[in-house]
């Protein structure tokens, strides 16, 4: 049990941290085209950029498919995936961008700082001049200022 939470722990974190050197690297660096479609007005609910969602849902699907015979590490990896990607869809599609308008704006004291960080992330539609690449892992000062 313990090291199935941990596999699950595992791949959430993976999610954090390569999440955040794709969005730097990759999305605002080869594959911009796609990506700047998130950070210019949209006319349509969905976005050439929701490939990358649909990427990375893929490779979680694969990791548990694979691993479920034996419910081996890959399939609680890709469990932990899942989670990131549900809790991704609620706090950044849903809380920040309010792409469905199911909830108020956040309240909380990490919710907001959250949220200023991706607005912050948001002030440019340029591919070099944003900050805050992270969902979870965020600037100190997002948070402090909260604490204000």
């Amino acid at each position: 049990m313990i090291t199935a939470i941990g596999f699950t722990v595992l791949g959430f974190a993976i999610m954090e941290f390569s999440g955040w050197f794709i969005h730097k690297y990759v999305m605002h660096g080869p594959l911009w085209m796609i990506h700047k479609t998130h950070h210019q007005p949209s006319k349509s609910f969905f976005e050439l950029n929701d490939l990358f969602s649909l990427l990375f849902g893929s490779i979680a699907v694969a990791l548990i498919l694979v691993g479920a015979s034996g419910l081996d590490y890959r399939f609680w990896i890709g469990i932990g995936i899942s989670l990131y990607g549900v809790l991704y869809f609620f706090l950044h599609d849903v809380l920040v961008h309010r792409r469905l308008k199911w909830f108020d704006r956040p309240k909380s004291h990490f919710l907001k700082a959250i949220f200023r960080a991706h607005q912050a992330h948001h002030k440019t539609n340029q591919k070099d001049d944003a900050v805050s690449f992270g969902l979870f892992l965020i600037p100190k000062e997002f948070l402090k200022e909260e604490e204000k």
